[in-house]
């Protein structure tokens, strides 16, 4: 029975033994561990370049989405060697996690049931340096109506500062508004600027945002989380899984499609998002083409 259930792929000249591929992890969709494996390998050289070189933590569902989790951040001693690794300073010692560069090891990281890979805003290269700003638009409510709305207020105010912006939907209830940025800068002037721009969305409608950390004071109202621009926080990359029923995954938008009645941040799953990719041209194209420093902005930002 055990031969069975386990086989090998290979994958960039290396051999990936998958294990137990009829293990349900999506119990109300019936998705296999197999079925999670099949997406990665296939999605693999559409997400790599948004995980090129990025410290990953593991969100892992050995038995299933709706049974025990963690959040697995270093790489394991058992990893095969032909894994690349990066160690980073935390926390007062180091920390070497797995870095995902090639589709054997997004298939194997799923094999691990991974499920959703995190990364870092920075390379290991330049660790205390993020390449990109995220604006996290996070609902109180299930209205997503100001959510939207909030996504928009940020890209008129962050078109105005000559910087490029794009959003992607998080595969849960809210959306990222993203900036992607030469790595010059650090997290914590990164992090102030971003500071800077959510203040000025919250002073044009504060009954409809906030950046209140506790979320019994946030109200009805979208938390605009910046947190996310800082040393070793992670985000959901495009095209990750996310832990929840029907499997649905993070995508690159367009604009436009913020405006459409059907649009919704969970709306494109597993067994969606292929027909989409062959019906629409990637949004994110130009993402890291587009990358920009932020000092004209920053002293714009800062004028009186």
């Amino acid at each position: 029975m055990r031969a069975a259930q386990e086989s090998a792929v290979r994958l960039d000249g290396h051999e990936v033994k998958i294990t137990r591929p009829d293990k349900v992890l999506f119990p109300e969709d019936g998705i296999t561990k197999g079925d999670l494996i099949r997406y990665y390998e296939r999605i693999g050289p559409r997400m790599l370049p948004h995980l090129q070189d990025r410290p990953l933590s593991m969100q892992r569902f050995p038995d299933g989405i709706d049974k025990f989790a963690f959040f697995q951040k270093a790489a394991a001693a058992y990893y095969p060697s032909w894994i690349k690794t990066a160690t980073v300073k935390k926390h007062g010692g180091t920390v070497r996690h797995a870095v995902c560069n090639d589709v054997a090891t997004l298939v194997y990281l799923a094999n691990q049931a991974c499920v959703t890979p995190h990364i870092w805003l920075s390379r290991y290269q330049k660790p205390h340096s993020p390449d990109q700003m995220i604006f996290d638009l996070d609902p109180s409510t299930d209205d997503l109506a100001p959510v939207i709305q909030g996504a928009f207020m940020l890209k008129e105010l962050l078109d105005g500062l000559d910087l490029p912006v794009y959003v992607k939907s998080t595969g849960s209830r809210g959306l990222h508004v993203t900036v992607p940025l030469e790595p010059k800068d650090d997290y914590d002037s990164v992090r102030d600027f971003a500071r800077r721009v959510a203040g000025l969305v919250i002073s044009r409608d504060a009954e409809r945002f906030t950046m209140e950390q506790l979320k019994k004071n946030r109200g009805s109202r979208v938390f605009i989380d910046i947190n996310r621009n800082a040393y070793a926080q992670t985000a959901v990359p495009p095209y990750a899984v996310r832990p929840r029923k029907g499997a649905p995954v993070a995508v690159p938008l367009a604009w436009d499609e913020l405006r459409k009645k059907s649009f919704r941040p969970d709306g494109v799953t597993i067994r969606s998002i292929f027909e989409r990719l062959d019906r629409i041209e990637d949004p994110w194209k130009d993402f890291w083409r587009d990358a920009t420093s932020l000092g004209k902005a920053r002293r714009k930002v800062e004028e009186p």
